[in-house]
């Protein structure tokens, strides 16, 4: 049963990709009220790390750590130490099956004040699965995967602000060459680039012993469209990301601190438009073999107009199916999470977060709470995700684990007095 709903999951992106009835209209979509945006590989927009995932998945404003290349790679340039390095693991979707995991390695190198360097390898597999005909005769038993490979540049413009690029290499292997609707299917390939922004500023606050001020923002994933067959005119957009945070960090003595840190995403990708329909509840076409739209825009256009036509192409849903103004469903796209951490001597952290997104949006909604140790130079984080929307949910009950090791230096002697005085 477990395989069976890995394959239905799989199917179901088959069947949105190389078919032409793909065109989706939200008015018949569970009593006309859900319209998800959908793209490629969404496993890229997915939490890798135990920090983030402790604090409601966000990262885009909160202190530089080893995995900023996940949320906002500016951050590398603020790192105190010189390089480190981190592995992380996660089982994912462990109330639908038992084998699909997230893996994600990443390091940085700080080469200057005011330059650094990072990288990162996530790869997802989705387990075993059972490939079969149309009369359910088994055809091949294969591992579907998919790997992202990225590279950026942090430098900082002033003191207190900087930059990064990130360029992209995306991997999606998700049939492993079969048939789909007919058509013989391939890997995905495509390239794509993250711009990101960071801002530090410390400062005294009456009563504390320092402040700190952050804000972040990265726009993830821009580039090509991606196709899974040489032979259909469906490509899907990238999960292009915007991400905007703000945080505020409080000493409150030597040992004692604590961070809150809000973020929101908007995915730039178009939405789905309503499109007019017979009787029978079919798409209707015109002349020229294009879906007659009724509300909303063609959703059917380039990368650099589609990431423009986000903010205002949703077609004004309302929650019972009812019209509603665009402004409406615009904001319902943008997904929030707030998140808390508190240190001890830089050594013991605890962490709790919460993210919302719309429940007609993707009805990701869901506590996280985390917890971390650090010993001489490395450490170790987990987090724990409970779902608020019922413990059915595919996403409850999710761990992360993740490994960190930070260096002040490449001197071995140097790294040694390190430990020691930790």
């Amino acid at each position: 049963m477990k395989k069976k709903a890995t394959f239905l999951v799989l199917a179901t992106l088959f069947t949105i990709t190389f078919t032409h009835a793909q065109v989706i209209n939200p008015n018949q979509l569970n009593g006309k009220e859900l319209n998800t945006i959908t793209t490629a590989v969404p496993f890229l927009n997915i939490a890798p790390d135990s920090r983030a995932g402790g604090m409601g998945d966000m990262g885009c404003a909160t202190s530089p750590d080893v995995n900023s290349q996940a949320y906002n790679p500016a951050k590398y340039v603020f790192n105190k130490n010189t390089f480190g390095i981190s592995v992380s693991y996660s089982p994912w979707l462990r109330k639908l099956v038992n084998d699909i995991n997230l893996m994600y390695l990443s390091g940085y190198y700080r080469m200057t004040e005011m330059d650094a360097i990072g990288f990162s390898v996530r790869y997802f597999s989705l387990g075993d699965i059972q490939f079969t005909d149309d009369y359910g005769e088994l055809l091949s038993v294969q591992n579907p995967n998919e790997f992202a490979i990225d590279f950026t540049y942090s430098r900082k413009l002033i003191d207190q602000f900087s930059i990064a690029l990130t360029p992209r290499f995306i991997y999606s292997n998700l049939t492993a060459g079969q048939y789909v609707s007919g058509e013989e299917t391939n890997a995905g390939l495509a390239g794509a680039a993250d711009l990101s922004f960071f801002y530090e500023q410390d400062f005294d606050v009456k009563g504390l012993e320092n402040s700190t001020l952050r804000a972040g923002l990265c726009i993830s994933n821009m580039g090509n469209k991606m196709s899974y067959s040489s032979g259909t005119l469906r490509r899907d957009f990238l999960p292009t990301n915007l991400r905007i945070g703000l945080g505020y960090e409080m000493s409150f003595d030597t040992y004692n601190k604590l961070a809150i840190t809000g973020e929101a995403n908007k995915l730039l990708v178009p939405t789905n438009p309503v499109y007019a329909t017979d009787s029978n509840g079919r798409i209707l076409y015109d002349n020229y073999n294009n879906p007659v739209i009724l509300s909303g825009r063609n959703p059917d256009v380039s990368v650099p107009q589609g990431m423009i036509q986000s903010f205002y192409d949703a077609p004004g849903i309302g929650h019972n199916g009812e019209n509603a103004s665009v402004f409406r469903e615009e904001m319902a796209e943008i997904a929030w999470a707030l998140g808390a951490e508190y240190s001890y001597r830089d050594l013991f952290f605890v962490r709790a977060g919460y993210f919302h997104e719309n429940k007609y949006k993707g009805n990701r909604q869901f506590l996280t709470v985390g917890a971390g140790i650090k010993y001489n130079i490395f450490t170790i984080d987990v987090a724990y995700l409970f779902t608020t929307n019922g413990q059915n949910h595919p996403l409850a009950n999710t761990l992360r684990f993740t490994l960190s090791f930070d260096f002040a230096s490449f001197n071995k002697e140097e790294i040694k007095q390190q430990g020691r005085l930790r």
